[in-house]
């Protein structure tokens, strides 16, 4: 049973069904369930303009199966744009066309889904008495009420990260996380509204800075920024190893001391950092302003927000500057934070399962190579994590760079365990 159906597991429901292709009489059964109403992906943050940074190559199963029918080639192919998407040499799509290749390929698996269904918690069987547990049941809730027990002698669990505000500050009406932007800018009244902050220095942050400015005339936008502008996400191909397959051993099985370094050395390459394009895109249009002496960028450099405070009309934001330690107000309609996500904790949701689960010293879930949970041996049924394991698996744990090949060795570890005990 899969608890949330983005599209890290949708991936997995992929993987299943080609593991064991036409036979069907040997297959495992799967379903999963999704509080969201359909599937979605970051579509808050569908900007026209915006672009993924990794390689289309990177699928929901290239990686693993190079002939899959679920690749985005096959989605190319099927929608009659192949050769298009070939001329056009680029090998970064759209977040929009990507979003399109998740629904085509979750129309294909649709049937393994339920969808506004919520996995409240993960209960042990009655019949359990505090022997060998081998099978869980989860219990469900609808829109509309209603709770149902499942069973289920595998989890894996994929809730997406939770996005993360500035300490001390809460969302409102005029105070967003990035998550909800464009859903909170349809409804915002931009024709009178003029005044907007937007904190942080990722690519999220740029992208929305550049599409306010772009598509709000006259806004005057205040860029807040811990660093003292902009840092480039390092997508050189060295780098680019630390994605690799490979790399994920390397770091598991790594020291204390090797694992400080991939985060240390190598965490410009996806977080607080945006692509060049996007930097020099927005650069262009400083450079613009100051030709036409219409400067509507201002930006707030080696400064933090310390508090947000509802004044009339105006949000009150201020800001403290590490560079000087004074501190001082900006009034604005809109603050924006794009401020990051954490990572999923898996821990309310394992319910009665949690005792079962061995931690580290430092706290943190024990996760075997496979991402099946570490547990006691009374617990023998899988419980697998996709999220949650950057500090056993590593920078590309959560990202979609591995996730054909993180999804395969999941189906592969549970379909390889139930070979095993059914021979043994």
């Amino acid at each position: 049973m899969g608890i949330g159906f983005g599209p890290s597991n949708l991936s997995l429901a992929i993987a299943l069904e080609e593991h064991y292709g036409t036979d069907k009489e040997n297959s495992l059964s799967a379903a999963f369930f999704e509080k969201q109403a359909s599937l979605g992906w970051h579509r808050n943050m569908l900007l026209p303009e915006a672009k993924m940074q990794i390689s289309f190559l990177k699928d929901l199963a290239t990686f693993r199966n190079p002939v899959s029918r679920f690749s985005f080639i096959s989605y190319l192919h099927s929608a009659g744009r192949l050769a298009h998407f070939v001329n056009n040499q680029d090998f970064f799509p759209t977040r929009q066309e990507f979003h399109d290749y998740l629904e085509w390929a979750e129309q294909r698996v649709s049937d393994r889904v339920q969808y506004s269904t919520e996995v409240r918690s993960i209960r042990l069987p009655e019949a359990a008495g505090g022997g060998i547990v081998d099978s869980v049941q989860l219990e469900i809730g609808d829109t509309d009420g209603g709770t149902k027990l499942v069973d289920a002698r595998n989890v894996v669990i994929s809730t997406g990260l939770v996005p993360k505000m500035p300490v001390g500050i809460d969302r409102s009406e005029s105070v967003w996380h990035s998550s909800e932007f464009l859903e909170r800018f349809r409804g915002w009244n931009h024709g009178e509204q003029k005044r907007v902050a937007v904190v942080g220095g990722g690519q999220s942050a740029a992208e929305i800075v550049r599409f306010i400015y772009d598509t709000v005339p006259d806004a005057e936008i205040s860029v807040i920024l811990s660093a003292y502008g902009y840092s480039i996400a390092d997508d050189t191909p060295f780098a680019n190893r630390i994605f690799d397959a490979a790399a994920v051993d390397d770091y598991y099985h790594g020291t204390d001391r090797s694992r400080a370094a991939f985060w240390k050395h190598h965490r410009n390459t996806n977080y607080g950092v945006a692509d060049d394009e996007v930097i020099r895109d927005l650069f262009r249009r400083v450079y613009q302003d100051e030709v036409h002496k219409t400067p509507r960028l201002n930006f707030v450099n080696l400064s933090r927000v310390d508090r947000v405070k509802q004044i009339g009309n105006d949000t009150r934001v201020t800001v403290n500057s590490l560079m000087t330690e004074d501190s001082y107000d900006i009034d604005v309609d809109v603050l924006i934070c794009s401020t990051g996500y954490e990572s999923m904790e898996p821990t309310e949701i394992l319910g009665d399962l949690e005792p079962y689960c061995v931690r580290d010293d430092e706290g943190r879930f024990r996760v075997e190579r496979d991402y099946r949970l570490v547990t006691t041996p009374e617990l023998q049924c899988g419980i697998y994590l996709q999220g949650g394991t950057e500090h056993t698996h590593g920078l590309a744990s959560s990202l979609l760079s591995n996730i054909a090949v993180r999804s395969g060795e999941i189906a592969d570890s549970i379909a390889d365990r139930r070979q095993a005990k059914l021979a043994g």
